[in-house]
Order: structure tokens, then C-alpha cells, then sequence
């Protein structure tokens, strides 16, 4: 490609998007950690070596790349098995292993690569058979190895994320309306169910601890002590008001001189923005996370084939819902979870992880169908909307 096809179609305002929410979560980080050089610094590399990961990704057709989406998929399962035996446990959860040279890593966060990999491949290549019964068992076979290992970690937040991401995956990929409606006949009663056996004790698959964050979500006045976080969140972003008490102020009310939050560097990261930030530097984040996830749902629609249509679909929607569901718990809309907001939080296994993905999102932007002659398409590939090329 030459370098005016190239300055043409690449989404530079993908980039620009990710580039600025990367540098408010490095200004947010030093705040919150009360300028600890440590933390701002290991962000700051993540950063640096995410745009030449980037670059990186640019020169590969993704194509060529989702040639090992199986092997890729196979060592992210690998490496969950790992937490399991070999994992580091912190508050009671496993979700961190030690590697040589590259120190702790959080498998999970690389899953999310794997899986978006893996299913825009087996879908891609698929898509005819997505409505039969047989294929809608192996997939959700497949579907349930991240699912069933990043859960019992545990990690239930990580885990309604990764499997929010496969749904949109497999109905981007054109799942029949008639399959998802019977999976909401079915979706709707369980979670129904679950409610109502949750103060009950009756829920096996979850954790005290969950089953509490959950009731308290749902019954604030009998589990008050159960919410203090997020009510110190809440009342931390009203104190910002418009424009915010200043980035690095440390007045005793702040929440991070008057430890009202624990993590506020990482899963509390939008009440420091909230605070420091005011109403108009959140509304910015907002506005930055509204342009990324169009710009994945636009290149989707422009993937020149399946596979780069379901690939965008999936990351674009990991990335929303996640970072919705980190701004949800941080204004107590949604229960207290232990997700990152993207490309803000500190975590550079996080960072690194969605940098990736966001490479392949702008490799297939590369690709896309409208830059080349009818003649120049792939045979036997098809475009949005499942139509030959």
C-alpha cells in the first residue's frame, strides 16, 4: 500500500482516540497514586511499546494473523489453566501468574485477544452453517473454555465481558433473530431465578463475597456497609463540580489523601477523573470512548470480509461494555465489580491486551472493501452483509 492509499484510509481518529484516554489515565495514575513514579512510569512504557505493537500489527494483514487465531486461542486456554495451579491469589481471587522476564501477568486480559481471534475465525469461516443446531453447540462449546476458567478464577465481571463480547460476535457474524429470542425465553427466567435464590444462599456458582456485592446493589439499606466505596465514588465525582478541584490536590476530602476508595488506580479511576477533572473531563472520557467505539463499528461495517467484520464487532463492544461497566460502578448504576476502564486504569497486562486489539482493528481498516476494484477483492470472502465479492 503507498503512502497516500495509506494516510487515506488509516483511522487516525482511532488512534487519537486511545492515544488521549491512554494520556488521562497516565495524569489520572500519578494523581491518585500520589505521583508514585513507579506506577506512572511502568503506564507510561505500557504506552510506548502499545503504539509500536501497533505499528507493528500495521505491516501484517490480519488475514495472515487469524492463520493462528487456533494456536493463540489454545495458549490463552493454557495460561488460565496456570492461574488455576500456579496462580497468585490476592483478596481471594486468582487471576494473576509470574512468567520469566515478563513478571505478573494477568491471563485474563490476554484472553480477550484469543477469544476475539479465535471466533472471528471460526465464524468467519462458518457463517454458512451459524443458524444450525450442530454448529451452535460446538461454538458454544468452544465459547465456554475462557468462560468456564476466567470464572472460576473467580473473575464474574471478566466474565460477563468476554461472553457480551462472543454474543455480539456471533450476532455480527448473522445469527438467526429466531435463536435469540429463544435465548432470552431462557436468559430472562434464569436471571429472574437467581435473584430470588440469591438471599437464599442458593447460588453455587458464586462466591459470598459476590452474592454480597450483588444483594447490596439490590438492597442498599440492609448492606450500607457493603456500598461505602461506591458511595464515596459518587460523592467524590459530585464534589468536582464543572471544572474539577485540580489535577494533584491533596486536600484531607480528596479520595485519594483521605482514603475513601481502595485501588482508586485502577477500578476507581473515574471517581480521581470525576474529582480532579470535574464534570467537563468526564464528559470528555465519554466523548473519547463514543469515537473509538464508532470508529470499531464503522470499520466493521468497511471489513472487506467476514472475518475483519466480526473481529471489529468484537472488540468494539469488549471495549463499551467494559468501559461502561467501570463507569456504572463508579456512579452506582451497576454492583461493585473488579474491571479496568480501558486504556485508563493502571495495569499494563490490561493496556498491552487492548492496544492489540485495537491494532487489528486498525489493520482491517487498512483493508477495507471500499479502497479496492471490484477485480482486486478475495474470492470466496465475503463483505457486510454477507454478500460475495
Amino acid at each position: 500500500m503507498d503512502v497516500k492509499r495509506f494516510l487515506r484510509v488509516f483511522s487516525f481518529r482511532l488512534l487519537f482516540a486511545v492515544c488521549a484516554l491512554n494520556v488521562i489515565g497516565i495524569l489520572a495514575i500519578n494523581s491518585a497514586t500520589n505521583q508514585n513514579m513507579s506506577y506512572v512510569g511502568r503506564q507510561a512504557a505500557g504506552m510506548v511499546l502499545g503504539i509500536a505493537v501497533i505499528a507493528l500489527l500495521c505491516f501484517v494483514p490480519y488475514q495472515k494473523l487469524l492463520r493462528y487465531a487456533v494456536p493463540v486461542f489454545v495458549l490463552c486456554a493454557i495460561l488460565l489453566l496456570m492461574v488455576r495451579f500456579f496462580g497468585k491469589s490476592v483478596n481471594g481471587a486468582k487471576r494473576w501468574i509470574v512468567l520469566p522476564a515478563l513478571g505478573q501477568v494477568q491471563p485474563s486480559e490476554f484472553a480477550k485477544i484469543g477469544v476475539a481471534m479465535f471466533f472471528s475465525w471460526l465464524l468467519g469461516k462458518n457463517y454458512e452453517s451459524i443458524n444450525q443446531p450442530r454448529f451452535l453447540l460446538l461454538f458454544a462449546a468452544f465459547a465456554m473454555i475462557p468462560i468456564g476458567l476466567i470464572s472460576s478464577e473467580p473473575d464474574l465481571s471478566t466474565t460477563i465481558v468476554v461472553a457480551v463480547s462472543i454474543a455480539a460476535m456471533l450476532f455480527a457474524a448473522g445469527i438467526s433473530y429466531r435463536w435469540i429470542g429463544l435465548a432470552l425465553l431462557v436468559a430472562v427466567p434464569f436471571a429472574v431465578s437467581t435473584v430470588f435464590l440469591l438471599k437464599r444462599g442458593m447460588v453455587p456458582f458464586l462466591k459470598e463475597y459476590q452474592v454480597r456485592r450483588i444483594l447490596a446493589f439490590l438492597y442498599p439499606a440492609q448492606y450500607a456497609d457493603a456500598n461505602w466505596q461506591q458511595d464515596n465514588s459518587i460523592m467524590a465525582i459530585g464534589s468536582g463540580q464543572l471544572f474539577g478541584k485540580g489535577l494533584n490536590n491533596n486536600t484531607l476530602a480528596s479520595v485519594k489523601s483521605g482514603n475513601f476508595l481502595s485501588e482508586e488506580q485502577t477500578d476507581f479511576i473515574f471517581a480521581v477523573i470525576g474529582e480532579e477533572m470535574g464534570f467537563v473531563g468526564c464528559l470528555l472520557v465519554l466523548l473519547l470512548y463514543a469515537i473509538l467505539v464508532y470508529e470499531c463499528y464503522y470499520l466493521a461495517g468497511k471489513a472487506r470480509d467476514m472475518e475483519g467484520r466480526i473481529l471489529c464487532t468484537g472488540v468494539g463492544t469488549l471495549i463499551a461494555f467494559q468501559g461502561f461497566s467501570n463507569i456504572a460502578v463508579a456512579t452506582g448504576i451497576f454492583p461493585n465489580t473488579g474491571l479496568t476502564l480501558p486504556f485508563i486504569s493502571y495495569g499494563v497486562s490490561s493496556l498491552l491486551a487492548f492496544y492489540v486489539q485495537i491494532g487489528l482493528v486498525l489493520n482491517v481498516g487498512l483493508q477495507r472493501r471500499d479502497i479496492y476494484r471490484e477485480d482486486d477483492m478475495p474470492r470466496g470472502r465475503v463483505g457486510f452483509g454477507g454478500q460475495y465479492r
